[in-house]
């Protein structure tokens, strides 16, 4: 179990995530048509994986903004945002934001994603949650980088995840 906050409230995650030079674990999310994503569908691409609890609050609207900046800016590389939040939501805010260049998956179905990669909030007001966490992978599966942000409230580094790339 991971230990984070939740506006200076301790929370515990189910798990950790995977470790840098692991295999990241295959996934089944949903996407904003519906339709079932597996990482079978981005072989070949690097993935950023912008993990967050909902789209509907500040930081994690942020994030979503951030990354489709900076996506724009890389070469086969993909960015995955990911929350439980309804597919029909996160179409909603990118639509309105104009947002294009990040690929909304949404593990509202099972929660299997959050409990694969160990970042499900196992308790608190955000209980089975994803908390906010990033995972870099490269094109063969290899984990590059993760982190998993200590502070629900603040954003990833950004940074330091997209240099993981270089």
């Amino acid at each position: 179990m991971a230990n984070v906050t939740l506006g200076g409230t301790l929370v515990e995650t189910i798990g950790t995530l995977p470790k840098v030079g692991s295999k990241a674990p295959d996934f089944k999310l949903t996407d904003t048509e519906l339709k079932d994503k597996t990482a079978a569908d981005f072989k070949g691409n690097r993935l950023v994986l912008n993990i967050f609890p909902s789209v509907d609050t500040g930081t994690c609207a942020q994030s979503v903004r951030t990354f489709n900046e900076k996506a724009s800016q890389l070469e086969n590389t993909k960015v995955l945002c990911i929350s439980k939040d309804l597919p029909f939501a996160m179409a909603r805010f990118c639509g309105a934001e104009g947002l294009d260049n990040v690929v909304n998956l949404s593990d509202y179905k099972t929660g299997q994603f959050g409990k694969d990669y160990g970042l499900a909030f196992a308790n608190g007001a955000f209980e089975t949650l994803l908390s906010r966490c990033v995972v870099v992978i490269d094109t063969d599966g290899t984990v590059l980088h993760t982190e998993q942000v200590s502070e629900i409230a603040d954003e990833p580094n950004y940074e330091s995840a997209l240099s993981s790339l270089s």
